[in-house]
């Protein structure tokens, strides 16, 4: 029996090796280290092309297992906020159904000792170069454990007629 289990394993890495393909390993360094890299990592994960599955693996790594998201229910002055995992839960299909892309467009950030607070506005496209269907703002809490940044929170808002976003942030 042992025999068998490790030619499984060796078939295993071989397949891996023979498609050239390395297991990834999250969180990457790069999209941790720095305010920087986490905010490009957490606009990557969520844009794609329509049927293709968006990264929650990576989306997890960046952020506290405690990580809450806030937003706006539409129509309405009402905030819903729920865990990662509802939030990945609740968005999979509308992000997947379509293109999907969402692009910084401007940041600023506050930090104080370990902490940060980004507020990093955003534009939305159904098509990787197409035209924008969306624009808001999205306030990021963020913290430095020593050795890498975490997400903590997201406050997200949309522009509306009655709410435009400012000119500079």
């Amino acid at each position: 029996m042992k025999g068998l289990q490790i030619l499984v394993v060796i078939l295993a890495l071989a397949s891996v090796a023979s498609h050239g393909q390395t297991p990834i390993t999250y969180p990457l360094k790069e999209d941790v280290a720095t305010i920087e890299g986490l905010m490009k990592a957490s606009y990557e994960v969520v844009s794609g092309e329509a049927g293709q599955p968006r990264q929650w693996e990576r989306d997890r790594s960046l952020h506290h297992p405690k990580a809450v998201y806030s937003f706006p229910v539409k129509g309405t002055n009402e905030q819903l906020t729920m865990t990662l995992k509802e939030f990945h839960g609740e968005t999979d299909d509308l992000v997947t159904s379509s293109g999907f892309y969402e692009y910084e467009i401007d940041r600023r950030v506050q930090r104080f000792g370990n902490m940060a607070h980004v507020w990093s506005a955003y534009e939305t496209r159904t098509e990787k170069d197409g035209p924008v269907v969306a624009r808001g703002i999205n306030s990021v809490q963020l913290y430095f454990d020593g050795q890498r940044w975490w997400i903590v929170s997201w406050v997200f808002d949309r522009e509306r007629p009655d709410n435009p976003l400012p000119g500079k942030l």
